[in-house]
């Protein structure tokens, strides 16, 4: 059999190890060390925000859990939270007893629709319940409409959380992902663009935030010789063996870009001539993406799931996009503002390997079998 070629595989860049032995060495074992003050510096200086601080976290998903308890989110209260988006971004507005309302995507980016959330915004008002947050995804690597999006934020006075777990090194009129909301979410799980394994970090507007959120990560326990809380603490900080691997990767993050983004070319190319494929890519030069995954549009739900299985016959790993929220067994109750965008996405869209460790073999390999199965259709 073929060897499998993945969707988006880990890349080590060959340092980690030594980061990871130096933690060994030095008994630094633990949820707090050396490696993780670097790393937290490290990305802090990618995110050119010198008012930002980071605090490194067990997981993305923990970070926005955080974002949410620092919000001030709880019982009843409601979260605005792009619908279009993996489980992760919504699952931690349950936790707190909030309840979810889900938007749809607009059609350039996939991502939150300013109109669809001012409109939400304002009927919930009517409603008598004004949102506690919002929660918006930069999917695939693709910055949002967070200008427009934050804007609306700050005019009815909502918590922005930008959920920029897939948008490491993406920009937005030349900003970073994960500086334009009062909370920033970054994740490095084995999937990600660079990984510690399992972790993410949270981006706080300034040392006070963070140091709330290490607080409550390290199981919020008081200033006191004896464990004593005050305060309901979770077990999220992140490792210091885990943080080694961070900064290893954060040494390579440009090259991983430009190899995202070298993947998204050979795609374009490979699909130039069938003109019912559309390559999702960038709306304007205002927009850098990282291109975690290189994604298309085909014609019908029929053409996209006939692509998947000649993958998967192929031994190549290929994944519908996201199934929306609103259409989740779990979500499907909660409220939704939209007008189908992102289920029209689900129904045709896939992401292709796009992992930075693809070698020419696996490109064409890639490109032998959809040409061939675009050239039998």
């Amino acid at each position: 059999m073929k060897n499998k070629i993945w969707l988006s595989s880990p890349h080590m860049g060959g340092t980690e190890q030594n980061y990871v032995k130096e933690a060994f060495d030095t008994n630094w074992i633990a949820p707090l060390g050396p490696n993780v003050t670097i790393f937290e510096e490290m990305l802090k200086l990618e995110l050119k925000d010198e008012t930002r601080e980071i605090a490194c976290l067990s997981s993305g998903t923990a970070a926005i859990h955080l974002s949410l308890i620092l919000a001030d989110v709880g019982m009843g209260d409601e979260v605005l939270c792009q619908s279009f988006t993996f489980s992760a971004s919504a699952n931690p507005i349950v936790y707190q007893g909030a309840t979810p309302l889900f938007i749809d995507s607009e059609k350039q980016t996939w991502n939150m629709c300013p109109i669809h959330l001012e409109k939400a915004i304002k009927d919930r008002i009517l409603k008598g319940v004004k949102p506690k947050a919002i929660i918006v995804v930069h999917l695939y690597g693709m910055p949002a409409k967070i200008d427009e999006i934050a804007f609306i934020a700050k005019k009815y006075n909502i918590t922005l959380i930008e959920d920029a777990a897939e948008a490491l090194g993406s920009k937005l009129n030349a900003q970073k992902c994960g500086t334009f909301g009062d909370f920033g979410i970054l994740s490095f799980n084995g999937n990600k663009i660079i990984t510690t394994s399992g972790g993410g970090a949270l981006v706080c507007k300034n040392k006070e935030i963070k140091e709330k959120a290490i607080f409550l990560s390290t199981q919020a326990r008081d200033n006191a010789p004896h464990y004593q809380h005050s305060n309901i603490g979770y077990n999220y900080r992140m490792s210091n063996v885990l943080a080694g691997i961070g900064r290893g990767q954060m040494e390579v993050l440009e090259e991983r870009v430009n190899q995202r983004r070298a993947n998204q070319t050979f795609y374009k190319n490979l699909f130039k001539e069938y003109i019912d494929v559309k390559v999702f890519e960038e709306p304007s030069s205002n927009f850098f993406s990282n291109y975690w995954l290189t994604t298309i549009l085909l014609p019908t739900y029929k053409d996209r799931e006939r692509l998947r299985l000649f993958l998967e016959n192929e031994n190549i790993e290929s994944r519908p996009l996201w199934k929306p929220m609103h259409l989740q067994p779990v979500f499907k109750n909660y409220p939704y503002y939209g007008d189908a965008i992102a289920e029209s996405l689900f129904e045709r869209g896939l992401c292709l390997p796009s992992g930075s460790n693809l070698t020419d073999d696996d490109k064409n390999r890639i490109k032998k079998a959809i040409s061939h199965f675009l050239n039998s259709i």
